[in-house]
């Protein structure tokens, strides 16, 4: 459904260049509070579910949230970064809504149809019911891809925020009350499905707008061939991120599968976080800084100055990480989570380039990308999961990432003008400073018995040395990236201070 104003409602309005910078940076930062906040109340919901599941139920809704995710991608069809980039995003809404609709609806149906074939061809019949309640938010998704697309643009992230918040106690009321009632693993997904009803219905009203369908003759296949590509990348990446869960579910069982999804997840609790800041700022900034190409090292520098040291640290401190917050039966998530800790840094940059690329237009490559790099992950998933279980499935990610993805990413972005020589410069020192602080981390897992401090003092020291070397570097490169202060633009010299 495309969007309208409603009558007397004024749009928010949208950056000038020379407020781009600054616009951006609120939206980062009401972005990076989201995800913190909305991070820490999924991880505490998350725990108690954990030690209230055994964990082959958390491996039958890891199969059925598998499905869901990539079948989520397929039904957004890239046309939200369409909304996102496009010069005149009201003129294509209703060409826009009518192919979200169509995709959310047709895709929806069809995965309650083939529910049981896709729980049976992941190895799990169990899941089958949690499938088809999670259908059910690829119509949601689809109906609300226009509002979704426009707050992004709009940078309006306190929006998404609240939004987010309202979509997290609704999720936990509903899943804890069925969990009560004694439903156990749908319980979840039906909470999933009720949380999307209600921020779906949300997202329509923070834009003030009125649906409305349409199909522009004349823009349709424009539209189409910018945003199938991303699509398919999209698909690609989740793809990327499943394919263990596959490989793991049909080789090693739901209780292996349930191991190393919470690995998997305990890994993405920094990484989501600073992946939604990345996803929020780098199509709509990319998109309309004057120059892209010039501005992405230093984007990039600071991103890597919060992904390397989170993943790293975390990949340290995954044995008291883990005792801590879930207890010993979860023990076999750790070398999991170690693994994984080091893959997250390298995905959030991932996530950066494929914005910078996409508001350039250049979709194809990303898509190229992503295809040859799910045969490189299938092979190796399949080899190491054979050898060396659900550890080797977790540093199969590692090393497709360091040797196959990244230097990819690197040659494409180099065609479009961007110096490699001047990305590598501008990440090395939060490279170097994330050593000694790495060694801090792992100095007290392995050296203080007790989890708890040894989480705690590992943490702490790895922070504090951490920002010791890197915080007045970081302070301004931010300071760089945000541009003047308003009340600098009349001073001719504010905008050339080093």
């Amino acid at each position: 459904m495309a969007l309208l104003p409603q009558t007397g409602a004024e749009d928010p309005a949208e950056p000038d260049a020379e407020g781009l910078g600054a616009t951006a940076a609120r939206g980062a930062a009401w972005s990076g509070v989201s995800t913190i906040v909305l991070r820490l109340g999924s991880v505490i919901v998350g725990v108690v579910v954990a030690r209230i599941l055994a964990p082959d139920q958390f491996g039958v809704y890891a199969v059925a949230l598998t499905v869901q995710g990539i079948l989520m991608t397929v039904a957004d069809l890239g046309l939200s970064s369409e909304i996102i980039r496009s010069e005149e995003p009201d003129r294509i809404a209703p060409t826009v809504a009518t192919f979200g609709l169509i995709s959310g609806t047709g895709l929806a149906l069809a995965t309650i149809v083939s529910s049981s074939r896709l729980a049976d061809l992941l190895g799990d019949r169990d899941a089958a019911g949690a499938i088809a309640v999670l259908s059910l938010t690829l119509l949601l998704a689809g109906v609300s891809i226009v509002p979704y697309g426009l707050m992004l643009r709009r940078f309006q992230q306190r929006e998404l925020f609240l939004i987010s918040l309202v979509d997290l106690i609704v999720s936990t009321a509903v899943t804890f009350a069925l969990l009560a009632a004694g439903l156990g693993v749908l319980s979840l997904a039906i909470g999933r499905v009720a949380a999307q009803a209600i921020s779906s219905t949300l997202q329509f009203v923070a834009t003030r707008m009125r649906p409305r369908l349409g199909l522009d003759r004349a823009r349709w296949r424009g539209i189409l061939a910018f945003s199938l590509p991303v699509a398919g990348a999209n698909l690609f990446a989740w793809i990327l991120l499943n394919v263990d869960n596959v490989v793991i579910a049909r080789m090693a069982g739901a209780t292996a599968l349930g191991f190393y999804v919470l690995g998997f997840n305990i890994a993405n609790w920094p990484m989501s976080a600073l992946s939604q800041m990345v996803r929020s700022i780098a199509l709509p900034y990319t998109s309309r800084v004057p120059d892209s190409a010039g501005a992405l090292p230093q984007l990039t520098a600071v991103i890597w100055s919060m992904a390397l040291p989170a993943g790293v640290t975390l990949a340290a401190l995954a044995g008291p990480l883990i005792h801590v917050i879930y207890g010993a039966k979860w023990a076999p998530s750790v070398p999991v989570l170690a693994a994984l800790g080091i893959y997250g840094g390298l995905r959030v940059i991932f996530d950066l380039f494929s914005g910078y690329l996409y508001a350039l237009g250049r979709s194809r490559p990303v898509l190229w990308l992503q295809v040859l790099t799910i045969v490189v992950l299938t092979a190796g998933m399949i080899v190491m999961t054979s050898r060396h279980g659900i550890v080797g499935a977790a540093w199969v990610h590692v090393g497709a990432s360091a040797v196959f993805i990244l230097p990819g990413y690197l040659a494409i972005i180099r065609a479009t003008g961007v110096r490699v020589t001047a990305l590598i410069r501008a990440c090395l020192r939060p490279t170097l400073a994330t050593l000694p602080a790495c060694l801090v981390a792992l100095a007290a897992s392995h050296l203080i018995s007790r989890p708890l401090i040894a989480l705690l003092a590992g943490g702490a020291g790895a922070v504090a040395l951490y920002l010791a070397v890197t915080g007045r570097w970081l302070l301004s490169r931010l300071a760089r990236i945000r541009g003047p202060r308003a009340e600098d633009v009349s001073d001719p010299g504010a905008a050339q201070i080093p």
